[in-house]
């Protein structure tokens, strides 16, 4: 799961992905990551670890890093959620294995950073719960 500074959007897609896996007894690894370094060995925003909260899944563990090529190695799948850290990734893929591992968690739209308003964190939620359901249905 990338976003851009790994503290509002992937920290969520991790830990909804996490607990929709865990509940469905998939012994998946999920992990998030940022394009951007800002925020390297911080916890996620208050406001996502808040909203997660809410809906019985606790993030507030979780360490902020950023996106590495040695991600294309550990993972099978890397989901961004807007199509500049989808560019960003791609940049950094170093062949076509690499690139086609990685994907809009969406498929095809965004979810959108709500870093400036307090308001979005729910929606984003939901958005990303919605497109980890999908994923699970989809790689099952």
């Amino acid at each position: 799961m990338v976003c851009l500074g790994n503290i509002c959007r992937s920290p969520l897609a991790e830990g909804i992905m996490q607990h929709l896996a865990d509940k469905q007894g998939l012994n998946w690894e999920i992990d998030s990551a940022g394009t951007g370094d800002w925020h390297v060995g911080q916890g996620p925003d208050r406001r996502s670890v808040r909203t997660a909260g809410e809906h019985g899944i606790d993030i507030s563990r979780q360490i902020c890093r950023l996106f590495r090529r040695s991600d294309f190695d550990e993972f099978d799948h890397i989901l961004a959620m807007d199509r500049s850290n989808l560019s960003n990734i791609l940049a950094m893929a170093r062949n076509a294995n690499d690139a086609n591992k990685v994907s809009l968690l969406l498929v095809d739209q965004i979810v959108p950073d709500p870093y400036h308003d307090d308001r979005q964190f729910e929606p984003v939620f939901n958005l990303i719960e919605e497109g980890c359901h999908a994923f699970i249905d989809r790689y099952k």
